[in-house]
């Protein structure tokens, strides 16, 4: 199996290309960069592998939810390939991707979504695989909760540095590990993208539905005085 994955929803960018279950990845921290690295990096990836487009079997994508450009960018960057290949797309949760990451049954992934929010989302790890458990919501890091009473969860990504981590402050006798550095990678969507490719969850390309959660994504000046004031 041959697939090629963006994710570009966070301040990261990065481009995968997962080949019979070995990935190779470039990844950086390039704010306001992913349009001008995105199609380079796979074209660089594809051509140091020997891997033609048109041997792909489907593209990969960070669907969201993160920033509006950085989602609708990678959108766009996977219909467009697939289009043109005749190829489909596996969407993959950015907030999934994330969670993958971490090494542990139970997984909260959270990312900074900036105006006194996080994108947040409880996961459990299933052997290779990752499953959400809960909704992905966009919260104030004080209304973000976990189920249950259980403790050693395991934390990872931007929202738990956000607000002055408060996120973290708040709960984290439940946690046993804390990385709040971790950004989502192409590589685990790739890899998440490749499971459900074999469970036959790809789909056409026209019908990929990005993940923005907000339902007002330009809030006026007023609105965002107000999230920060909560």
């Amino acid at each position: 199996m041959k697939l090629l994955a963006f994710e570009t929803a966070t301040e990261a960018c990065s481009v995968a290309l997962y080949l019979d279950g070995e990935v190779v990845e470039r990844f950086e921290v390039a704010p306001r960069r992913h349009a001008e690295l995105s199609l380079p990096w796979a074209e660089q990836l594809l051509a140091g592998a020997g891997v033609k487009k048109s041997q792909l079997d489907a593209i990969a994508v960070g669907r969201g939810p993160g920033a509006f450009t950085g989602v609708r960018l990678a959108i766009a960057l996977a219909q467009g390939i697939a289009l043109a290949l005749d190829r489909p797309v596996v969407p993959v949760s950015t907030l999934r991707a994330l969670a993958a990451q971490g090494q542990g049954g139970r997984i909260l992934a959270a990312i900074d979504a900036r105006m006194g929010e996080v994108y947040a989302a409880t996961f459990r790890r299933d052997g290779d695989d990752v499953l959400a458990t809960g909704d992905e919501v966009v919260v104030a890091p004080a209304d973000c909760a976990l189920p249950g009473q259980d403790d050693d969860w395991i934390g990872v990504g931007t929202g738990f540095a956000a607000e002055s981590a408060a996120l973290q402050s708040r709960l984290h006798d439940r946690f046993s590990r804390i990385d709040a550095s971790s950004l989502p990678h192409a590589a685990d969507v790739a890899k998440l993208a490749a499971l459900a490719y074999a469970r036959g969850e790809a789909v056409a390309a026209e019908l990929i539905e990005p993940a923005y959660l907000r339902n007002n994504v330009a809030l006026t000046l007023e609105e965002q005085k107000a999230l920060r004031a909560r």
